[in-house]
């Protein structure tokens, strides 16, 4: 048996590179493509470096949190590894909303206990 080679269709080809390059202008010009080119590919808390092959794991982090910021200095951007971006994002929603919970604990507090008479009920069993 034999592998009959196809020739590719040069037409094809060429959208194909045509594409290729056109999306990579448009990510050049989304923030995260600038980002990427203004910072070095290292995580901004953890120190760990990314390549070619990890540089999806390296996410841009509006520091201010307003993702509509986004000055052409990358003045409010800090590129983080999604490990530290998901722990910033926590902390900030944890004091975001910490406060508010903090204010409903003055509310009265549960006086029931479940457990109370626990002990005389397991010996009572004995």
């Amino acid at each position: 048996m034999t592998i009959k080679k196809v020739q590719p269709d040069k037409h094809k080809l060429d959208q194909i590179v045509t594409e290729a390059r056109r999306n990579q202008e448009l990510r050049e010009q989304s923030y995260r493509g600038q980002a990427l080119k203004l910072y070095p590919w290292i995580c901004g808390r953890c120190a760990r470096e990314f390549t070619h092959k990890t540089i999806t794991e390296l996410t841009v982090h509006h520091k201010n949190h307003n993702h509509d910021d986004n000055p052409s200095d990358g003045s409010n951007w800090e590129l983080l590894c999604l490990y530290c971006h998901d722990n910033e994002h926590s902390r900030y929603e944890e004091t975001r909303f910490g406060s508010a919970k903090a204010s409903k604990s003055s509310s009265p507090e549960a006086t029931h206990n479940p457990f109370a008479d626990l002990k005389s009920l397991l010996s009572s069993k004995k």
